[in-house]
């Protein structure tokens, strides 16, 4: 039989089946079969990515939130004209959001309207997403706290990171409950403290420990993946403290009869300070752009603390792009530093004796390699600093000036001895018999001691009380000791600029020993200086 002729329609339908059947055949076969698994592997590890990348824990719920670059109205969609800057759930950078009138790019931005650049804030509260990030190029500038940097450095170490500004200073965002009957640091010897290890919260604890006379390895640590799960631990009575942030330790409190805030970061004022980090690469290819950041930021910080009503409309523009109500946002939990600040922070004032980036970092760095949490080189701080912007920043005026020392009122003596000691700490100073003067060791004893405590404790008060044994007089030994503990707080306050008025000096003489005075070693010990920070 001869075969038919088709004609051109037929032969139209059969093409279009023939195509329809191997898309579909395709598809099942991608779909459903191990050669689809091979042609979907990479797909599907960037999807996953992507998708970790853009969904955040938000601290307090499973809320999640678009994370990806918004450019909304602000002349163009060219993403890479778009600073994007990673963030946590935290109120320390309101000062830039503030400026940026929200957290995505938009036409109404300061930062857009006064300088002509676009800003967007990504918020990944994970740090190892927020990480992974920031090194795949899909954000600019990276948060972190500049205590806790060292131990994460050689993991970015590839991408030559340097920090260019710092955004704030804890100033009660972070805190250590405790159970009933730890009243201070030196209560909490031999007991369970649930902390997140090689963070900010990790930090805090390890200065209020040495402020008090002890180390780690005096405490049983139970690690935790956050500080939301160290409260949990805490109200459920797991642990006997936990290193927790605000809100989570007064729900701390609340829920554990007895319990209390043992310190905060409201007196330990100088301790956790978030910075801000970018690839070396990016920073000298946008100088410009990350120069008009700078200055506009440090203009939000300024505006921020000039007046409640630009607090006020702060705490909005969080409240809208973290899904908090305006009551949920504590402004006063951090100090948003200015350009005073940041001169101060990167050593660029000569006249400034508080806390600077290079004593924080280089003291963190030998804290945690000491620990064994740091195993590769970590760089000075002289290394991965970027002191250009704050250099180069033409920002005048007393709004703009650092922070002032904290102003203490002189006390009573009846009141004195009456305040509540947070943390002790005895050092043996050696004077010559019957003498009070310091000599140039007893000076490096208390700079190498005391003197870091003081400055990290900024807003609490010092306690000095002299010491001696019992040989000679008692009479006698109690002015010696009272003489002492002076030249201590002068040598303070000449040397470091400290406020006479935040000191409270006592002499015990032999009143109050730690040791047996019948021998060498007890009275040596019972000849000592305690510093303590005392509760305001």
């Amino acid at each position: 039989m001869a075969r038919q002729r088709l004609t051109f329609f037929s032969r139209m339908l059969i093409t279009l089946a023939i195509v329809a059947a191997l898309f579909f055949g395709g598809k099942w076969l991608i779909d459903n079969t191990a050669l689809g698994d091979l042609v979907n592997g990479d797909r599907a590890t960037t999807e996953q990515r992507d998708n970790t990348a853009d969904a955040r824990n938000n601290n307090t719920s499973d809320r999640n939130t678009n994370t990806n670059t918004r450019d909304r109205n602000t002349g163009g969609d060219d993403k890479s004209d778009v600073i994007r800057i990673g963030v946590v759930d935290w109120v320390g950078y309101a000062a830039g959001q503030y400026f940026n009138e929200a957290f995505e790019a938009n036409a109404e931005s300061r930062f857009y309207r006064d300088y002509g650049i676009k800003v967007d804030f990504k918020v990944i509260n994970d740090p190892e997403v927020s990480l992974a990030a920031w090194k795949n190029g899909d954000i600019d500038l990276h948060w972190y706290t500049l205590d806790a940097f060292p131990t994460i450095y050689e993991g970015i170490a590839d991408y030559d990171p340097v920090v260019v500004f710092q955004a704030d200073w804890s100033r009660g965002g972070d805190a250590i409950v405790a159970r009933r009957g730890i009243n201070n640091v030196a209560d909490l010897k031999g007991k369970k403290v649930a902390v997140t290890e090689r963070t900010p919260s990790h930090s805090f604890l390890l200065w209020l420990l040495d402020a008090g006379g002890l180390n780690q390895k005096d405490i049983e640590i139970v690690p935790t993946s956050d500080a939301i799960q160290a409260g949990d631990l805490f109200k459920s009575q797991r642990v006997d403290a936990a290193v927790t942030w605000s809100p989570t330790d007064e729900e701390c409190v609340r829920t554990v009869p007895g319990a209390r805030i043992l310190e905060s970061t409201r007196s330990a004022s100088h301790i956790i300070a978030d910075i801000f980090f970018a690839k070396r690469d990016y920073v000298n290819a946008n100088r410009d752009k990350l120069q008009k950041l700078y200055e506009g930021w440090m203009q939000g910080a300024a505006e921020i603390a000039s007046n409640e009503a630009n607090r006020a409309k702060a705490k909005k523009i969080l409240a809208e792009g973290l899904g908090y109500t305006p009551n949920d946002i504590l402004l006063q939990n951090a100090r948003h530093t200015t350009h005073g600040d940041n001169l101060n922070f990167f050593g660029l004032n000569a006249d400034y004796k508080g806390v600077t980036a290079d004593a924080l970092y280089r003291r963190m760095t030998d804290t945690y390699t000491e620990l064994g949490y740091i195993k590769g080189r970590v760089p000075s701080w002289r290394q991965i600093a970027y002191p250009n912007l704050v250099q180069r920043a033409t920002l005048n005026g007393s709004e703009h000036a650092a922070e002032a020392s904290k102003e203490f009122t002189p006390i009573a003596d009846n009141e004195a001895s009456k305040k509540e000691a947070i943390a002790t700490k005895r050092v043996s100073i050696s004077f010559r018999t019957g003498e009070h003067q310091l000599d140039e060791n007893a000076k490096y004893i208390i700079d190498r001691e005391f003197v870091d405590i003081a400055k990290a404790f900024t807003n609490s008060r010092i306690r000095i009380e002299g010491n001696t044994d019992n040989v000679g007089g008692r009479a006698s030994n109690v002015a010696l000791s009272k003489k002492r503990a002076n030249s201590v707080r002068d040598y303070l306050v000449k040397e470091h600029s400290m406020n006479p008025n935040r000191f409270i000096v006592i002499g015990n003489g032999p009143d109050k020993p730690v040791a047996d005075n019948s021998t060498p070693k007890g009275r040596a010990d019972n000849r000592r200086t305690d510093f303590e920070l005392v509760r305001d």
